[in-house]
């Protein structure tokens, strides 16, 4: 990867290597392990139709936002409002951002490191040496998390060195092709095997019975953090594009590229875990649920690739898992990006130094965590539920009342000459001054449990 040692602060090269940076920064693990489980607990083709209205109800006017604020600026989220409002308290909604992603990628990086290292653990357990296999895929190891820790943050910054154009646009250019060209291999393979047909129904049924306002704002928060919102990534990844970029239309694609990968992403691991059934492993939690999160990708699958015969066990299993890094590098890039861009222009700091320094800072709080993995809970908690609606409520407050729709959408019109005649005119700032902010701010209050102790009163 090519390294770029300046404080410039450089662009995208075309508009699909900026779809696909900003794309592969809302395509993470979440979308893979979480998204198809929620589909299928919450009304199969039901779910799937709320969320993609809410991808474009909520996060699509959002995106529109944080990417305006970063384009008209050409800074990073502190910088964008310092520079957009004299008032000293509005950059705080920018530092809050850059704070939500470093602490994110502080266990994002050993989460991730997981994923690699179960890569390791599928090729040890089908060369025989079961020992070795265990290690691996211990996720308690302290000295395991760390040494992948630090190997999955040293690709991110190797990254970040080469820049926008030579290295998070050539490396997304690269890894997500890889990525949906993976996908789509093994929906083909799985699609074939005993228990899928069950696995596509529950995915893809429609049950409308479950349709309920908890559904929605669980589709709703299911769609604000796929798209990786609130933190500052993608005021960031806007402050490179170009004046000729017709805004709106970039982050339509974006987001339909996000929603049709995680849309993939279940195609997969809705027919894998009832495959995963077939071969006699449970996929069924104690109150009855289909197992998700880290049970599904570390206990559900691992024992299905290890159930078949060595050869499609271990393509298949490497490969799930090979996809899952890349997904995961693809988010960690962006993460990066954001604290890295942040020092660059406000402190003048040239990008290399800027990257391995905070690289290095951040690696610190991921070995900590490594050695005590219950503290992802708590970050994760305070850091990604209730820090990225909160920003993203403040972002929606600032662009509609403070900066104003009105100068948002006269930079809106470069590279949009028909935005005075569109209907995007007429209804985003509905969206972004109303609809958004409120179903943002219901989502923050449940979060921290103030809708059920009101609930609760009454």
């Amino acid at each position: 990867m090519a390294q770029t040692d300046t404080t410039d602060r450089g662009n995208w090269n075309s508009r699909i290597g900026f779809v696909l940076a900003a794309a592969g920064s809302a395509v993470g693990l979440g979308n893979i392990w979480r998204f198809p489980t929620e589909v299928a607990s919450n009304g199969g083709g039901a779910f799937l139709l709320i969320y993609l209205i809410c991808c474009f109800a909520i996060g699509f006017p959002v995106m529109v936002a944080e990417l305006s604020i970063g384009r008209k600026t050409e800074r990073n989220p502190v910088g964008a409002f310092k520079a957009l409002s004299s008032n000293k308290f509005y950059p705080l909604i920018g530092f809050w951002g850059v704070l939500c992603g470093v602490m994110i990628l502080s266990f994002y990086t050993v989460v991730a490191g997981w994923t690699f290292s179960y890569v390791f653990e599928e090729i040890f357990f089908f060369a025989g040496l079961d020992s070795w296999a265990t290690y691996f895929a211990e996720v308690s190891n302290g000295v395991k998390n760390g040494i992948f820790s630090t190997i999955f943050m040293g690709a991110t910054v190797s990254i970040i060195l080469g820049g926008v154009s030579d290295g998070i646009e050539r490396a997304t250019k690269f890894m997500m092709p890889v990525l949906i060209g993976i996908l789509m291999i093994m929906i083909g393979y799985v699609a074939f095997q005993p228990g899928a047909a069950t696995g596509f129904a529950e995915y893809l049924k429609p049950d409308f019975s479950q349709i309920s306002a908890p559904l929605i704002f669980s589709a709703m928060g299911q769609a604000f953090f796929s798209l990786s919102l609130g933190m500052g990534a993608l005021i960031t990844y806007g402050s490179y594009l170009s004046k000729k970029e017709n805004v709106p239309e970039a982050a339509a694609f974006v987001t339909l590229a996000d929603v049709g990968i995680a849309f993939l992403a279940g195609l997969l691991i809705m027919p894998a875990m009832y495959m995963a059934e077939s071969f006699g492993v449970n996929i069924f939690s104690e109150s009855g649920e289909l197992l998700a999160s880290s049970d599904l990708i570390f206990q559900v699958l691992p024992a299905l690739f290890h159930s078949l015969n060595t050869t499609a066990g271990i393509i298949f299993g490497v490969s799930f898992f090979l996809l899952l890094s890349m997904a995961a590098l693809t988010s960690t890039i962006s993460l990066l990006e954001v604290p890295t861009s942040y020092v660059i222009d406000e402190y003048n700091v040239k990008r290399k130094k800027a990257a391995i320094t905070i690289g290095a800072g951040i690696l610190i709080i991921s070995l900590i965590i490594s050695f005590d993995i219950s503290l992802i809970g708590s970050i994760d908690f305070i850091f990604s539920k209730v820090g990225l609606p909160l920003g993203g409520f403040l972002i929606c407050y600032f662009l509609g009342y403070v900066w104003t729709v009105k100068n948002a959408l006269e930079e809106l019109e470069h590279g949009y000459p028909g935005l005075d005649s569109s209907i995007f005119k007429a209804v985003w700032p509905i969206f972004i001054k109303f609809l958004a902010p409120l179903a943002i701010l219901y989502n923050l209050l449940e979060a921290i449990g103030f809708i059920s102790y009101i609930e609760q009163l009454f």
